[in-house]
């Protein structure tokens, strides 16, 4: 495995052949190194992930990690996934061969990871610590199922933290009502509060939407799309799940508002962004109405929650909430169950009724 120094640069280069998945030979060609010996590990490493050959370091197989799931996951949540990674798994085993990590290393890591404090003595929370260990089992599941890792240390190591369910916060329709009028002096948080409101939907979802996605005649509006701001660009991506694609029926009075709106919005093309800024936005306006209008202050996020409760003040049922807000499973809906009232004296009554027909009936 030669390396070679270019007279020119005074950096050292690799150029050497590898077979691709079709076994093919190619021919690669790497420069820029500042060692003969960092040079050589690059040949090295980076034929060993081309064999999928687990004497390779941890470092490596995430490089062969990443290839094989970056494409398959939304862009965000592969930025998420791997911050996680880079940050709080490779420090610790990125020189560690993928073959030699036993159950105890998982426990030594983990161990590092619940001691640690920041600057201000805060530790990681029991949630964050659960999504650390579990996004480092993910990678040894994906080097047993597709590269023969005989089993998963991490999960032999057992987990560490524990999920936690965020509290759900919401706002009754006289608090809304109360922290609309405080934001009315900006109109574009106010239709974009409206939206989330009157219809449950998504901050991203809401952020996503062009004047293409209502039509003010039906008084529907069409939910097919998600917007974020992923490292300092605007995003539109598919929505959170299958079930988020969806066409929903808005009040006659958010139909005429949103004319209203329209209206306001000079230049606009129908494939424009109608709510031209980001989350933040939204999370500055919530602080500012919420102090204006003496409301408890929630979550952009707790409108959508704010929307669930409301219809099930109004009697609607589960199936058909989760069908208008895009829940992918009723199970979802369900979390908001000690909101739902309580069938339990109805049931009896049903039961009393169907006792007494029989007794009519000898």
């Amino acid at each position: 495995m030669p390396a070679y120094k270019d007279a020119d640069t005074g950096k050292w280069f690799v150029k050497f052949y590898c077979k691709n998945w079709k076994g093919e030979n190619k021919q690669i060609k790497k420069r820029g190194f500042e060692t003969k010996r960092a040079a050589l590990e690059y040949e090295r490493n980076y034929k060993i992930r081309e064999e999928g050959d687990l004497d390779m370091p941890f470092g490596e197989f995430f490089k062969l990690y990443q290839e094989d799931m970056e494409v398959r996951l939304k862009h965000n949540t592969w930025l998420s996934k791997e911050h996680v990674v880079r940050t709080k798994i490779l420090p610790f085993f990125k020189d560690m061969k993928m073959n030699e990590i036993s159950p105890k290393d998982i426990v030594k890591w983990q161990n590092e990871m619940m001691s640690y404090k920041d600057e201000k003595g805060k530790a990681y929370s029991e949630c964050y610590r659960k999504t650390m260990h579990n996004q480092l089992s993910c990678i040894f599941n994906h080097a047993c199922r597709f590269y023969g890792l005989k089993e998963n240390p991490a999960r032999k190591a057992g987990s560490m933290g524990k999920e936690k369910n965020k509290e759900m916060l919401f706002w009754t329709k006289e608090e809304y009502n109360k922290f609309s009028e405080a934001v009315m002096d900006k109109p574009q948080a106010y239709y974009a509060f409206e939206l989330l409101y009157w219809c449950g939907i998504r901050c991203g979802e809401c952020l996503s939407l062009t004047m293409e996605d209502f039509n003010l005649d039906e008084g529907t509006l069409r939910i097919n799309k998600s917007y974020q701001r992923l490292e300092g660009k605007d995003v539109i991506t598919t929505p959170k799940t299958a079930k988020s694609n969806r066409v929903i029926k808005i009040p006659d009075f958010l139909v005429e508002e949103m004319q209203e709106y329209f209206s306001m919005l000079y230049g606009y093309k129908p494939t424009d962004r109608i709510f031209p800024f980001t989350k933040s936005f939204l999370h500055h306006e919530m602080d500012r109405g919420s102090r204006i209008a003496g409301v408890k202050r929630i979550r952009v996020h707790d409108l959508r929650h704010s929307h669930v409760s409301l219809l099930i003040q109004l009697g609607f049922s589960a199936v058909a909430i989760a069908d208008r807000v895009g829940h992918e499973s009723i199970v979802i809906t369900y979390r908001y169950a000690h909101l739902f009232p309580s069938e339990q004296t109805a049931m009896a009554d049903k039961l009393n009724m169907q006792k007494g027909e029989l007794t009519d009936e000898c």
